[in-house]
């Protein structure tokens, strides 16, 4: 353990199930003190009970990311339960893909609505109790190989990753001065629940024939030639928590394998 989050109160959202729980296992172990925020709290409070079993401290809280009260209470939460809040990790998000022809105002909104206004929520709750403390923090939002370039499949997605980029520069600008930084990070395709059920969803379309297609297609594409898994992503997690990326604010970090270069 390196200890460079010892202490720190981090919380993060879409903790119950992939990148969020395996983020949040590893900075338990290395010291933090978490509260894992996610729409299900069965599966929050499992994570909650796979961190304390192994020596670490963590609280969960249950809510959606499109409610404010929701998020102002998983911030209170990290305070009443740790005294602070020193990170914010929005990870929570959400996918459908549709034909780019067939893609819905429905499936646009509620796209936009969890991972760019959800993402805008979460950093300004974070932000505001950041301020309050005066000490500064850490902001890191979950952006993508689709925040990077359109696909045809995923535009609702595709668009709501932009918007993530943009608000990652937008409160870089906006909070400097409090010296709370924000950052990004893209992962390419990582095996996730989320891409289980997103190949399944491909099939559905008739845009593959059988489970795991797509994401066998989809891996290949990278520069590594291995597929992604959440675990990858750690070491960047760590460096972005931590004080090793103090001087850095407004950017994105890609961990896609090299699928996507910028």
């Amino acid at each position: 353990m390196s200890g460079r989050v010892e202490g720190r109160s981090i919380l993060i959202t879409g903790a119950g199930s992939g990148m969020g729980r395996v983020i949040a296992i590893a900075l338990a172990k290395e010291g933090a003190n978490i509260t894992l925020f996610d729409l299900n709290f069965a599966a929050a409070n499992a994570v909650k009970d796979e961190i304390t079993l192994a020596g670490g401290s963590a609280v969960a809280a249950s809510g959606n990311v499109v409610d404010r009260a929701d998020v102002a209470m998983a911030v209170q939460t990290s305070v009443d339960s740790f005294g602070q809040l020193d990170c914010m990790f929005a990870i929570a998000g959400i996918i459908k893909p549709t034909h780019f022809l067939e893609t819905t105002e429905e499936n646009f909104r509620s796209t936009l609505d969890v991972n760019g206004l959800g993402t805008l929520i979460c950093q300004q709750e974070a932000a505001k109790q950041m301020i309050k403390q005066g000490k500064g923090g850490k902001l890191i939002v979950t952006s993508s190989i689709a925040g990077r370039q359109g696909y045809p499949n995923f535009a609702s997605y595709c668009a709501s990753k932009f918007a993530v980029t943009a608000l990652n520069q937008s409160a870089a600008h906006a909070l400097a001065k409090h010296k709370i930084t924000s950052n990004a990070f893209a992962p390419g395709v990582v095996d996730t629940p989320l891409w289980k059920k997103l190949d399944l969803d491909l099939m559905d379309m008739g845009d593959t024939s059988r489970p795991g297609e797509a994401f066998e297609s989809f891996s290949g594409a990278n520069l590594i030639g291995r597929k992604g898994v959440a675990e990858d992503v750690v070491g960047t997690a760590l460096y972005l928590a931590s004080s090793d990326s103090d001087y850095m604010t407004g950017q994105t970090i890609m961990i896609d394998g090299g699928m996507v270069l910028v």
